[in-house]
């Protein structure tokens, strides 16, 4: 099957156990309402008070990832709407037993506590974490009044954002026919192998825009409002100070991240003047080549050569990842196609109350296709990993949320490249440049202009051509003379979802995290493949309880010295260097 099945959480939003799940979420808010003014310092009521949360949590997800997966393929399907609204509406019930927890938490004697309860003591992490944010919580009546006022407020307009982008109609002319498509087609035309369809799609994208611009800038405009109000508020010195609180990652691992790839530019720089020389472009790359195949790329992938490529790949690595990827494929997990009114991308949802994973792609049978599979299939893996843990000790961070992912692409990566010949060798090797460039540089760009937007929105409302300019200017900054400068990408912060989710802001820097993360973990794979494959699967297990340095000591990694994302980097180093040497016939 081409669509996902979601029959393992619900048959339908009509059938007796959707319905009869609804009833017993409200039967376990009650009972953690009734936690309010019981508060105590027994270990009998701290347990009894997680307990009951993890019921309700694992009722909520469940509910919560049929109504929002539903959505995802239907963005107007009112049923999933309906359900969403009300499970945030229902979500908002706990708010005031939930904040009278988290300071009643934060005044516990945890060392003393977990000695008492090997319970309490498998969620040291989870009671630690709510002491030490405890000083961004505010009152009980605060936190309500923000958790109704959410819904119709930032959550509001990131629905919006996603209703405009995924029904936009774009229209095009290909083959002398005029056509109307969606805009996640409109942007897999980018790697199309024909120049003129190439940048045929990219003027009619931006011109699409157009007709939504104004509202989507009122959305992100809105969005950001709302963060700097609450961040403030909350006492957070700055956006990108919760961001990090919230990924449990220091000021100073981010710095010498971001800072290593401003080091490394000139080697991206000099890949995409080399590429668009082979293009036969003099003044840099235009944005709309970016994508653009080099090489042997005539290869077309059906979903059942995709399968079985990566299935090939992973068994290379370890059984337990093929396994992994024939559950997601024999039990249709996957959902391949764009259509209209699916939201565009691709994403991976973990569901641990039925311990699997639903993939949202959209695939069109290019290799790049397949690397992004391989990279959700990477998603699925560290939700296996961590499947066998309380629900309260799932939620990992941003940063390590894209170790796996990134490890399945170069996993795929590597392999393709010791079959290829020459010709597909060149094919390969841009290929996986093309995308570190996108994970590095682009990245680099958007959070550049993250960053100034939300300085910039304190004191004003910013308007679609301000944000544009905002934008051009930023991907100036990343790709120097790598690009040419007149044919940049204004809109690029209109169909990028991530900057619309206000509970996570800065949702860029992770992927470069996460890239060069995986590249080193990678090496470490290639020296004692045996050793490593426990000490992996033990890491992606604990990212739900420990900081992101913490998980990378685990690995023998120390992420806050800048010279481990430099011996990353020299990796993409070589890649640049062993690509020009390839294609010198073009210098």
């Amino acid at each position: 099957m081409n669509n996902w099945n979601l029959d393992k959480l619900y048959p339908s939003f009509e059938s007796e156990k959707f319905k009869a799940d609804l009833v017993k979420l409200d039967e376990n808010i009650a009972e953690l309402n009734n936690y309010k003014d019981r508060l105590d310092d027994s270990v009998e009521t701290v347990e009894g008070y997680l307990k009951t949360l993890i019921k309700s949590a694992t009722l909520y997800r469940t509910l919560g990832a049929f109504s929002s997966l539903t959505k995802s393929t239907n963005t107007s399907d009112s049923n999933a709407i309906k359900y969403i609204n009300l499970l945030s509406n229902k979500y908002s019930e706990t708010t005031e037993v939930e904040t009278r927890a988290k300071k009643w938490i934060a005044n516990l004697d945890i060392d003393a506590i977990i000695k008492k309860s090997e319970f309490l003591k498998e969620h040291e992490f989870y009671l630690r974490q709510i002491k030490e944010n405890d000083r961004y919580t505010l009152d009980e009546k605060t936190e309500l009044l923000l958790s109704k006022l959410g819904q119709t407020g930032a959550t509001a307009w990131s629905n919006l954002h996603g209703a405009l982008t995924s029904t936009l109609d774009v229209e095009i002319r290909l083959d002398e026919e005029k056509k109307t498509i969606t805009l996640s087609e409109v942007r897999s035309l980018a790697h199309d192998k024909d120049p003129k369809v190439r940048k045929t799609a990219f003027e009619a994208e931006l011109k699409a825009y157009e007709k939504i611009e104004k509202s989507i800038a009122s959305s992100l405009n809105s969005i950001k409002g709302e963060v700097n109000t609450l961040n403030d508020l909350r006492g957070y010195e700055t956006p990108i100070s919760k961001t990090l609180a919230d990924s449990r990652m220091t000021q100073e691992t981010l710095d010498a991240l971001l800072d290593a790839i401003r080091e490394y530019l000139p080697y991206f720089r000099k890949y995409l003047k080399r590429k668009a020389k082979i293009l036969g472009y003099e003044n840099g790359l235009p944005f709309y080549e970016l994508f653009a195949p080099i090489g042997s790329a005539d290869k077309k992938f059906t979903i059942e050569e995709a399968q079985t490529y990566i299935l090939k790949n992973f068994g290379s690595f370890s059984p337990k990842l093929r396994g992994v990827a024939e559950r997601a494929f024999d039990e249709n997990w996957v959902d391949y196609f764009p259509k209209k009114g699916k939201v565009g991308g691709a994403f991976c949802a973990n569901i641990p109350p039925i311990k699997q994973s639903r993939i949202l792609h959209n695939f069109t049978g290019t290799f790049s296709g397949v690397l992004t599979l391989a990279h959700e299939l990477g998603h699925a893996y560290h939700g296996d990993c961590i499947f066998g843990q309380s629900i309260l000790n799932t939620n990992y961070t941003m940063p390590v949320a894209e170790t796996a992912s990134i490890m399945c692409e170069t996993i795929v990566m590597k392999n393709a490249l010791l079959d290829a010949d020459n010709e597909e060798k060149i094919f390969l090797l841009e290929s996986s440049l093309k995308d570190i460039t996108q994970v590095a540089v682009d990245i680099l760009s958007r959070y550049i202009f993250e960053e100034t937007v939300f300085d910039e929105r304190k004191d004003n409302i910013l308007s679609s051509d301000q944000l544009k300019e905002i934008m051009t200017e930023a991907q100036k900054e990343s790709y120097g003379d790598g690009l040419d400068e007149n044919t940049l990408h204004p809109y690029m912060w209109v169909n990028k979802g991530h900057y619309y989710r206000p509970g996570l802001s800065f949702y860029n820097f992770p992927y470069a995290f996460g890239a060069l993360f995986g590249r080193g973990l990678y090496s470490q794979y290639l020296k004692d493949k045996e050793a490593f494959l426990p000490k992996y699967d033990n890491l992606l297990k604990e990212t739900g309880k420990r900081s992101v340095e913490e998980v990378a000591l685990l690995a023998d990694i120390d992420v806050t010295d800048i010279k481990f994302w430099r011996s990353s980097l020299d990796q993409v180093k070589e890649d640049v260097e062993l690509f020009l040497e390839l294609t010198k016939v073009y210098e």
